[in-house]
């Protein structure tokens, strides 16, 4: 008897108490159906079951984005933190060092790398709704010119990709003042005459979508993204009228002319490839052959 009580149950006990990690599923927020981990990242994070599209990191974009999941990431300029020494709830401080130690030192609601989209360079500038619901602020207004620069040195196409509840409220007038100079940095990319493409995700709302992310040369669109400036509950209560179902969605961007292109999350690496392709190499991609022969001058048919 003491053989089984000291020996066999301690270790019955403790595989019986072994712990499985939380994250192991999560909970599809279109259809609720439950997803595993694996699964839900080889379909880069898009459910199966209703394609609903899970929000992505900035680091996780460049992965599907560049070329073999190879880009070069660049530090963005400093700034001054919390210019306006504002507190609501919390301090302003406080909220940034949460959100940084959630995503990492230093990081901010907008990353920007460099590297190659079916061979050819790219910048691409990708927001974080996970810091501070990808609000913009100053650092973001500091990083998307350093991208616009960054592409305009390189001669390289600009790619952004925001994901956005709009400017940054913390931050007051400093935070509406990036809507014009964001406009600054994309028509510095356009003067250059190299592409400036807009890939909108879930959500594109507020100041964002008020600047930058309305003037690209193309726009493109990830299924059921919300994209608009206010709210659909503020516009109906505005209009005192039911709005149309779907929208600010992309589709019903799409289908009123706001949006080029609503491409999945799959074919967006090579849908952005075939659209570099045709702008920086604007001729046919076969020999032109010449149907009738040319005749001497003076004959006619």
């Amino acid at each position: 008897m003491s053989w089984l009580t000291n020996f066999v149950l301690p270790k019955i006990r403790a595989f019986t108490r072994r712990e499985v990690p939380d994250n192991l599923w999560c909970k599809c927020p279109g259809c609720e159906e439950m997803l595993f981990h694996r699964d839900l990242a080889a379909a880069l994070q898009v459910c199966r079951n209703c394609g609903h599209h899970f929000r992505l990191g900035s680091a996780e974009r460049f992965r599907q984005l560049f070329d073999d999941a190879v880009f070069s990431p660049i530090e963005l300029p400093k700034v001054v933190v919390d210019p306006l020494r504002f507190r609501d709830r919390k301090r302003y401080t406080d909220r940034l060092r949460e959100a940084q130690a959630s995503l990492g030192a230093g990081s901010e609601a907008v990353a920007v790398a460099h590297g190659c989209i079916g061979g050819f360079a790219a910048v691409v500038a990708a927001f974080d709704f996970g810091f501070m619901g990808g609000s913009m602020g100053v650092a973001v207004g500091e990083g998307l010119l350093a991208a616009a620069k960054l592409a305009v040195l390189q001669e390289a196409a600009l790619i952004v990709v925001p994901s956005s509840g709009g400017a940054r409220m913390q931050e007051g007038i400093l935070s509406l003042m990036q809507m014009p100079r964001t406009i600054i940095a994309a028509e510095m990319v356009k003067q250059a005459g190299l592409p400036y493409i807009v890939l909108l995700t879930d959500p594109t709302t507020g100041g964002v979508s008020a600047s930058f992310a309305m003037v690209g040369d193309i726009t493109l669109a990830e299924p059921g993204a919300v994209i608009g400036f206010a709210g659909a509950r503020v516009i109906e209560e505005t209009i005192r009228e039911k709005l149309p179902e779907g929208f600010q969605r992309s589709e019903y961007l799409l289908e009123h002319g706001m949006v080029d292109m609503v491409v999945p999350r799959g074919a967006l690496h090579a849908t952005l490839a075939r659209l570099l392709s045709l702008l920086r190499e604007p001729r046919p991609s076969a020999e032109v052959v010449q149907l009738v022969q040319a005749l001497p001058p003076g004959e006619a048919l």
